[in-house]
């Protein structure tokens, strides 16, 4: 089988776990809501203390830049800790199980100390690569891209690492890495992929959605006009919401058929429990 077959296989078996545990898209869900917490406790207080217009009239301080590493860090914990638990409650799912919220929760939180520790070290690089494009210029926005992307390409099956192997941040970094000698083409492929497909079925029912409610209210009907944008961005929402589930779940998928010939995990057998049908629940 090549590398599109079995990335396009690996991505079917990911829809397929997304459909039978759509309540997996609940860890993306509150990763959100969480990073817009994070978001607002961090500037909101800024206009009640004059720190911003402090910043306005003085210029970037010290302070500044630790304040915006301390919020790298914080958001990057949050997106870290729902994505470790989302593929948590996947793993489980690969490998034969029925896996519930309360699964994926207790997978990442039994791994809470490897998670910070990997958030600090991605956060410090998101921050020298953000210094990047902003100082370095025409050159800087270039090398950060392409760090950005190199960073992404090698820090793919971190969190997989982290979850099942139990390793710390900087040994889960160098496993990744190993293993994307195998399977750097299906996670180009696929994660490309997905991000395509749901990329642009969100650009079609952005300029669809929208430009049909914009419509609707230049013919005098505000608030139909008003509550089509409104259903577009909602379903924009919940496109990108399932896309970054199934990303996560391929995450999983990867690192499980990566690791498949030295734990036996990927087999037809597992493929078979994966697809089994659902069975009653427990909740968290």
């Amino acid at each position: 089988m090549g590398r599109f077959a079995r990335s396009w296989a690996l991505v079917k078996l990911c829809w397929r776990v997304l459909q039978q545990d759509k309540e997996l898209v609940v860890f993306p869900i509150i990763s959100t809501i969480g990073v817009l917490v994070v978001t607002v406790s961090f500037v909101v207080p800024g206009f009640f203390t004059g720190f911003w217009q402090d910043i306005s009239d003085n210029g970037v301080g010290v302070g500044f830049w630790v304040l915006v590493a301390f919020f790298y860090l914080v958001e990057y914990l949050v997106i870290i800790f729902f994505n470790a638990a989302l593929v948590s409650a996947a793993i489980v799912r690969l490998e034969g199980g029925d896996p519930t919220l309360g699964d994926g929760l207790r997978g990442a939180w039994s791994h809470a100390g490897a998670i910070l520790g990997y958030a600090a070290i991605a956060a410090t690089v998101g921050l020298v690569l953000q210094l990047l494009r902003e100082r370095g210029g025409i050159a800087g926005v270039i090398v950060s891209a392409l760090g950005g992307m190199a960073w992404n390409i090698i820090t793919f099956l971190v969190v997989p690492v982290l979850v099942v192997e139990g390793v710390g941040p900087v040994t889960a970094i160098k496993r990744s890495a190993g293993l994307l000698k195998k399977t750097w083409g299906e996670q180009v492929i696929g994660s490309a992929g997905i991000g395509l497909v749901f990329g642009l079925l969100g650009l079609a029912v952005g300029v669809v959605g929208i430009g049909l409610g914009v419509l609707v209210m230049s013919a005098g009907i505000v608030a139909l006009g008003l509550a089509v944008i409104a259903v577009a961005v909602i379903a924009i929402v919940v496109i990108a919401l399932l896309g970054a589930t199934l990303r996560g779940i391929y995450s999983a998928a990867l690192y499980e058929y990566a690791v498949g010939g030295e734990t036996g995990a990927f087999d037809r057998e597992t493929l078979a429990a994966a697809f089994q049908p659902r069975r009653s629940r427990r909740g968290i």
